[in-house]
């Protein structure tokens, strides 16, 4: 008997023949941030066309989740990175060919302003805080910094709606940019994500809303997003049916594999198709508890995210 030793690249750690990199702090980051986006896009929209009073939701009150949401998400992004001492290197330098380094600095730029929107809304839409707190009396120069947020509003907006898109098609094309990877190498995931961030920022507002008029342009709102949503993953599963047996191999995991029922069941269903139901029921003048189909929205937003990262480190190339 011959006895041969072959050598290979293959069987790497961490790598080959799956990434075992991208647990849950980064899902939860990419769902937070389209979430912030989403929340943010609208804020800026309804103020720059002057609707700030018939949707104090939208531009006010749901303002301060992206400050929190984005705090979180880039806490769940460091606490994932193996070196987190060397975090500020990313800010060393840029690179247009990079996601990661246009998500970076998208973050540095949009994170501030998110603080700074939510504050120039503060003793409006939390008076009662203020008496307790008597922040301002105790810190005079927040009225200045107070009031310079409150005259570059249209500023902040205009900055914002560029901003915000980028955010949350980064959001997608972080994980599209993996070439090795055939379920995420595809290009119509920097705009699934996107809508999906938007429409689970429109349910995240028609949860906060107390106003019907809101509650019911929102309503339409997503209804839209849910089935541009809904179209978007139809076309990217043609496009991996389409595709070379890899991608075909890796579409088994959402269509017939261990991820089913988590994106047919959770994302699609639960998350999408009864959601866009129930709130067309509601449109059409029957009674609908708005909070559902907004919960459901985001339900499904946050397991999708889980899902792509999850599946996507599965599947490979043979090579």
């Amino acid at each position: 008997m011959q006895e041969e030793l072959f050598t290979s690249g293959r069987n790497i750690p961490h790598i080959d023949p799956s990434l075992e990199i991208w647990h849950w702090p980064i899902s939860l980051y990419l769902f937070l941030g389209g979430l912030s986006a989403g929340l943010l896009f609208f804020a800026a929209l309804f103020y720059i066309l002057g609707k700030d009073k018939e949707y104090p939701t939208t531009v006010k009150i749901a303002s301060i989740v992206p400050p929190i949401a984005l705090s979180i998400g880039l806490l769940a992004l460091v606490y994932d990175l193996t070196h987190k001492l060397y975090t500020w290197q990313l800010y060393m330098t840029f690179r247009i060919e990079s996601p990661m380094s246009w998500g970076a600095w998208v973050l540095l730029i949009v994170t501030p302003i998110s603080f700074i929107w939510t504050f120039s809304y503060y003793r409006e839409i939390y008076p009662r805080w203020e008496q307790k707190l008597q922040v301002f009396k105790r810190f005079k120069f927040l009225n200045t910094v107070e009031k310079f947020a409150q005259d570059n509003r249209i500023y902040m907006a205009y900055a914002l709606i560029p901003l915000t898109l980028v955010l949350g098609i980064y959001t997608g094309i972080l994980l599209s940019a993996f070439n090795a990877r055939p379920l995420w190498n595809n290009a119509i995931l920097g705009p699934l994500f996107l809508v999906s961030g938007l429409s689970t920022g429109a349910a995240a507002i028609i949860l906060l809303s107390k106003n019907k008029l809101e509650q019911h342009t929102f309503g339409k709102i997503d209804l839209a997003l849910i089935i541009v949503e809904l179209a978007l993953i139809v076309h990217m599963i043609m496009g991996y049916y389409a595709g070379s047996q890899v991608q075909l191999e890796a579409m088994e995991l959402l269509v017939n594999g261990e991820f089913t029922l988590m994106f047919f069941g959770f994302v699609v269903i639960l998350g999408l198709i009864i959601p866009a139901i129930m709130e067309l029921i509601e449109l059409i003048g029957f009674k609908v508890p708005a909070m559902v189909p907004a919960l459901l929205v985001l339900l499904g937003g946050l397991v999708f995210r889980f899902v792509m990262v999850e599946a996507g480190q599965i599947t490979r190339f043979l090579y």
